[in-house]
């Protein structure tokens, strides 16, 4: 079966760095360059926000909220992602879950994006 793994949360202070993993099994997620992977977040009281997206031929995007402080990048495989996180912000906690085949259809919606394949999640608390 299909299936997204994250790791990589945790509680870090304010201004610190957590790095995010994500494995991806079960589907090839790497059979054509359109295809993407990425991270979207869930706080409780806010909305869902998608805040990265790196298509298997390179191209990457990001929300406002992360861009400068965020990267996004491929391992060995396309299979797999991660997510550096610097200059962390209270505001940056969350659930944080890895996610493929963003875009139009996915048994999941987040924000304006939906999502084809999504992880458990993990916990990112920023404390100030």
């Amino acid at each position: 079966e299909v299936r997204l793994v994250e790791s990589g949360g945790g509680s870090v202070q304010a201004g610190g760095s957590l790095r995010l993993s994500c494995t991806a099994s079960g589907y090839p997620f790497d059979d054509s360059d359109d295809r993407d992977m990425g991270w979207y977040r869930q706080a409780p009281g806010k909305e869902c926000e998608v805040i990265s997206t790196l298509r298997n031929d390179g191209i990457t995007w990001y929300d406002d909220s992360v861009k400068g402080r965020f990267t996004i990048s491929h391992g060995k495989d396309k299979n797999t992602v991660y997510l550096q996180m610097n200059t962390l912000k209270p505001d940056d906690t969350a659930v944080y879950y890895c996610a493929a085949d963003i875009g139009r259809y996915g048994g999941r919606w987040c924000g304006d994006f939906a999502i084809g394949y999504w992880g458990q999640g993990t916990q990112v608390t920023v404390s100030s």
